[in-house]
């Protein structure tokens, strides 16, 4: 079985322990693809934060699939893409290549994302933004990838 985990980077709903609508969207998602959703939370916008929980997750081997929603703008304290970067030992620039293109379709906002992917030690690291609607419909179009990818390098 393949495991994954969600995290919302999210200042105030980190401090509120409030939950994402965008990771649950995802959790539902995932779950019914066959993924089992070992972990799920809130992070706060601080970049050090955010690359050290990508960073020991994916070395501990407990999951093949990370995704973060939120922080993927260009205010200051949104650090999701830079985070990823600093975590990942490769990155996998058409993932977010082809959600921006892919979001473009409603927005022209879109160009503004500042998403990322990448590998670490065998897991898949994905960047989405924070509506629960547009991270839900982006990891639907990309999720046969996401999964081949998944398969490969678990093996």
């Amino acid at each position: 079985m393949m495991r994954a985990a969600i995290f919302s980077i999210d200042t105030g709903a980190y401090k509120a322990k409030a939950e994402s609508a965008a990771a649950t969207a995802l959790k539902r998602l995932l779950e019914q693809v066959g993924f089992e959703v070992k972990a799920a939370g809130n992070l706060p916008q601080e970049k050090a934060v955010v690359t050290s929980v990508l960073s020991q997750l994916a070395d501990s081997g407990s999951v093949e699939l990370i995704l973060t929603t939120g922080a993927v703008g260009y205010q200051e304290d949104d650090c999701a893409a830079e985070a990823l970067t600093d975590a990942a030992e490769r990155l996998i620039p058409g993932i977010p290549e082809a959600l921006r293109a892919y979001n473009l379709r409603y927005s022209k906002k879109a160009i503004l994302e500042s998403m990322a992917a990448g590998i670490r030690n065998k897991t898949l690291v994905i960047n989405l933004p924070e509506s629960a609607k547009t991270a839900k419909e982006d990891m639907e179009y990309i999720l046969p990838e996401v999964v081949q990818v998944v398969e490969n390098i678990s093996l």
